[in-house]
C-alpha cells in the first residue's frame, strides 16, 4: 500500500514507525488531530505480526489504575467504531472471571476489585456458589470465588487490522509498506528526520512502535528498549453445544496463565511458557499445547477429548514489569526531542489503542488524558539493567524477565 505521493515524500507533520494495532491506530490518531501529512513505515504489510495472530481479549479488570484505565478507554473505543469509521473490529461484549484458588489470592482479588470499583469499573466479588452458576462449564467447587465483570469482551484481530487499515486511508495516511526504517538523523540532540530503506523523509515528530522487534527498532535509533518477544500459542475446538457463550464467561486462570473464552461455537485458549527464551518462534510447542490441554481438561471437564479446529503460534511482546511502555525517548546523551516510544507490554488488542491515543497525544503536546500519571510509564523508569522502579502488573501472563536475551526479536 503507498499513496503515491512524490513531491511530498520527503517530509511529514509525523512518521509512525510500524504498522501493527499500536502504529496503525498512532497515525490515524495523529491525522484526526489535524496534522495533514502523517507518514506510516512498515517493512512489512499492515497487521501481519501479532496483530493478525492475537486472541482478541478485552479486559477491563487489571493490577493497576494504569492498566483498568487503559482497558477500559480501549474497550469503550472499540464499542463506538462504527459511530465514527463505519466500521468495527468485532467487538462482541462477555463477561470475564478470574477465580481465585489459594486464601492468599482472595485476599489480593478483594484488594483489586476495591481498587478497580474507586475507578468506576463495574466489577464485583462472586463467591464460589455464585461461581459455579455463572460458569457451568467449569469444574464445580474448584474455586474460592474470583472477580467477575460483566461489561469485558473480544474482538476479532484480522477485522481489527482491516478497520484500522480502512481508517488509515480514509484519512488519507501515507503508508509505506515494505519500507524499513534504519536510523534518526539528529542535529543537536534533536530529532530531525528518519531515514528509511527509500530514502530520507525529514520530520519533526517519529512515534517508534514495533510489537516485539521495538528493541531492534529502538537500537537503530540509537534508544534502548527493554522490551522482547516470546512465543504465544493460541489453540480453538471443534464447535461443541457445552461452549455456548451463555455457559462459558472468559476466564483467566492467573497462576497458570491459561485463558480461555467462546469461539465460533468453539473454545479458545492461550497459555504462554515462562520458561521459554526469548525469541521471534511462531512453530507449535507440541509438549506446552499437551500441558495447556491438560490443565484446561482439569478446570473445564467438557474439553476432554474434544478435537482441535485450528492451532497457531505468534511472537508478542512484553516489557519485564508486564506494563507498557509509552512515553519520551531517551539515548546516550538523555531524552531524544521529538520522539515518542510506544509498546504494549503483550496486550496489544486490550490496551492498544488507548496507548495509540496517548503515544499520539503525547508526540503532540507532551501530555495525555488517557491515563493518570501517564509519565511514570515511560522508559526512565528502566536502569541500565531494564529493571523497572515500578512493581509489575500482577494480571498478566507468565512472560520472561530478560528481554536482552531476545536479540533475534
Amino acid at each position: 500500500m503507498s499513496s503515491g505521493r512524490d513531491e511530498s515524500a520527503a517530509t511529514a507533520d509525523a512518521v509512525v514507525v510500524g504498522g501493527g494495532i499500536l502504529g496503525g491506530w498512532c497515525a490515524w490518531f495523529l491525522s484526526r488531530s489535524g496534522l495533514r501529512h502523517v507518514v506510516l513505515v512498515e517493512s512489512d504489510r499492515l497487521g501481519q505480526g501479532s496483530s493478525s495472530r492475537a486472541a482478541g481479549v478485552v479486559r477491563t479488570q487489571g493490577g493497576t489504575p494504569w492498566t483498568v484505565q487503559l482497558g477500559v478507554w480501549s474497550r469503550d473505543f472499540y464499542r463506538h467504531q462504527r459511530d465514527g469509521l463505519g466500521i468495527d473490529s468485532g467487538f462482541v461484549t462477555q463477561p470475564y472471571f478470574l477465580p481465585c484458588f489459594t486464601e492468599a489470592e482472595v485476599d489480593a482479588t478483594r484488594k483489586r476489585i476495591s481498587m478497580e470499583q474507586r475507578l468506576g469499573l463495574d466489577v464485583r466479588w462472586v463467591d464460589p456458589e455464585e461461581a459455579d452458576r455463572l460458569n457451568p462449564t467449569m469444574t464445580p467447587g474448584t474455586t474460592l470465588g474470583g472477580s467477575y465483570c460483566e461489561t469485558d469482551g473480544f474482538i476479532s484481530p484480522p477485522r481489527n487490522v482491516a478497520a484500522y487499515t480502512a481508517a488509515l486511508v480514509a484519512a488519507g495516511v501515507d503508508v509505506r509498506e515494505g519500507t524499513d526504517f534504519t536510523g534518526l538523523r539528529l542535529v543537536g540532540g534533536r530529532m530531525t528526520g528518519v531515514e528509511t530503506s527509500a530514502g530520507f523523509v525529514a520530520t519533526e515528530r517519529v512515534v517508534l512502535t514495533g510489537g516485539p522487534k521495538l528493541a531492534a527498532v529502538g537500537r537503530l535509533a540509537g534508544v534502548r528498549i527493554p522490551a522482547g518477544g516470546v512465543r504465544h500459542q493460541i489453540a480453538v475446538t471443534e464447535q461443541d453445544a457445552r461452549f455456548a457463550p451463555d455457559r462459558l464467561p472468559m476466564v483467566f486462570d492467573v497462576p497458570s496463565g491459561l485463558y480461555w473464552r467462546p469461539e465460533e461455537g468453539g473454545l479458545l485458549f492461550g497459555m504462554s511458557n515462562p520458561d521459554e527464551p526469548p525469541g521471534t518462534v511462531r512453530t507449535i510447542d507440541e509438549p506446552y499445547l499437551a500441558k495447556m490441554r491438560q490443565r484446561l481438561g482439569e478446570l473445564v471437564p467438557s474439553t476432554v477429548g474434544v478435537g482441535l479446529r485450528r492451532v497457531w503460534a505468534a511472537t508478542i511482546d512484553f516489557t519485564p514489569d508486564h506494563l507498557p511502555i509509552v512515553g519520551p525517548a531517551t539515548g546516550v546523551d538523555g531524552r531524544i526531542e521529538g520522539v515518542t516510544v510506544a509498546a504494549a507490554g503483550g496486550a496489544g488488542m486490550m490496551w492498544g489503542p488507548a496507548i495509540a491515543r496517548a503515544a499520539a497525544d503525547i508526540a503532540l503536546t507532551g501530555t495525555t488524558q488517557v491515563i493518570d500519571d501517564a509519565a511514570a510509564l515511560g522508559l526512565d523508569r528502566f536502569d541500565e539493567s531494564g529493571h523497572s522502579r515500578l512493581a509489575p502488573e500482577n494480571v498478566a501472563l507468565p512472560f520472561p524477565s530478560r528481554p536482552e536475551r531476545s536479540a533475534s526479536a
